[in-house]
């Protein structure tokens, strides 16, 4: 740090405890200065800061399988911040959301809060966050989702403190109702999972597919948790469609046996809750040519990246990542907070959420920079830093969206593993 950033936190520490003193001595007093949801914003820090970060991850749940590769990006974040040593070291709490069937968030979340953490990464699911960012919101805590693309969030009463690396699921339903469109399909049927995420990205893909001259012939939902879905399966397919969208989490696993013995597999689409290797639960062959969309980076771009959050998780004690999705946007979540902690000078919830923006370049007069020591460093020096990590652009808005975002299309092989054809 240099001198002239040291005396500058020196001149604003010196004038906050003045403020402070002096709304003690009046009857009338004056209220501590607060972030525009009403959280209150803390003095800057002394010394070297210590942030302590929660998760909320599926480790257990229908979106379990993107637990690994979420928590490799996490611990891979912790790795190179706390090894940085450029002011801020991370003290993690690792948690699990579950879903809304199990519901290990209303244990998780208040052991997470006991433990005193800042800001919690997490969850994957929307309609699983949807569950606990009120108790982390009454308490001035940071949600930070590194894959909620909910739509519900943009407008969520949060008081600024909810952020994600994810874009809203306006931008995949436009992007795959046109694929389906382009790929010559007139009518489609959905089954869709009844909550946030589920029927908002619906929604977006049928207000695509319909602007390309298409036609919705039904849609029918179910709830987390439930297990037979032959009654959804019947209803979709009874209109006679060109093609099928599972709008789906895990159950796609048992949802795609009973269909595909009904219903070409090549003619299903797919998205981000489901995109995954089903080398090992299907027989060759089942999705062989069917597509889906994943908001994310092409993972071809990054494979020095992929490598190293691989071999950190190994170095772990842990099992070879078999999925890499939404590892970055674990990575740059965590990065982005403890940049916004360094140009705060606090690591108080409602401290860092009045910097993310800046640090993500939302601010628009940043120093761009891909590494968090690379960023450090200009904030330290008395700079803006603008930060863009493995997930892409991250840039924010002035709700916590990114304003940017990459939606892939991939295609399932003869050993239905899916790769990415476009994007």
């Amino acid at each position: 740090m240099t001198e002239n950033k040291k005396s500058r936190f020196a001149v604003k520490s010196i004038a906050a405890m003045g403020a402070l003193a002096l709304g003690a001595a009046v009857l009338t007093g004056c209220s501590a200065a607060t972030t525009a949801g009403g959280c209150e914003l803390g003095p800057e820090q002394d010394g070297d800061l210590v942030l302590k970060l929660g998760t909320a991850l599926p480790l257990t749940g229908n979106l379990a399988f993107l637990g690994p590769p979420e928590e490799a990006g996490v611990a891979l974040a912790i790795a190179d911040v706390n090894s940085a040593a450029k002011g801020i070291t991370i003290e993690a709490t690792l948690g699990d959301s579950g879903d809304t069937d199990n519901k290990a968030y209303d244990t998780e979340i208040p052991r997470l809060l006991g433990a005193g953490v800042e800001a919690v990464v997490g969850a994957a699911s929307s309609g699983t966050s949807l569950q606990f960012i009120d108790r982390l919101v009454a308490e001035c805590v940071i949600q930070f989702s590194p894959a909620n693309t909910s739509a519900a969030f943009t407008t969520y009463e949060d008081k600024g403190l909810y952020f994600r690396t994810a874009p809203s699921d306006v931008l995949q339903g436009e992007v795959l109702g046109n694929l389906i469109a382009e790929d010559g399909h007139q009518k489609i049927s959905m089954i869709v999972l009844n909550d946030s995420y589920g029927t908002g990205l619906a929604e977006f893909v049928t207000k695509a597919f319909e602007a390309a001259g298409g036609e919705v012939l039904a849609a029918p939902t179910y709830n987390t948790g439930d297990t037979n879905f032959s009654s959804q399966i019947a209803e979709a397919l009874a209109p006679g469609p060109d093609a099928v969208v599972l709008i789906t989490f895990d159950e796609a696993k048992t949802i795609v046996p009973e269909i595909t013995a009904q219903f070409p597999g090549d003619k299903l689409y797919f998205v981000d809750g489901n995109l995954t290797d089903y080398s090992a639960d299907f027989p060759a062959g089942t999705l062989e040519g069917a597509k889906g969309t994943y908001p994310g980076v092409n993972e071809s771009k990054i494979g020095d990246f992929i490598t190293r959050m691989d071999e950190n998780w190994q170095a772990q004690g842990n099992a070879a990542l078999e999925l890499n999705a939404y590892g970055p946007e674990s990575y740059d979540a965590v990065v982005l907070l403890a940049l916004a902690a360094l140009e705060a000078r606090s690591t108080e919830g409602a401290n860092m959420s009045a910097k993310l923006q800046e640090v993500s370049g939302g601010s628009g007069s940043g120093q761009k920079c891909t590494t968090f020591a690379e960023c450090a460093d200009i904030i330290n020096a008395g700079g803006t830093a603008d930060y863009d990590g493995p997930s892409g652009n991250v840039t924010f808005n002035e709700v916590g969206d990114p304003t940017d975002g990459n939606i892939l299309i991939q295609q399932f092989d003869g050993n239905n593993v899916p790769s990415t054809i476009r994007g």
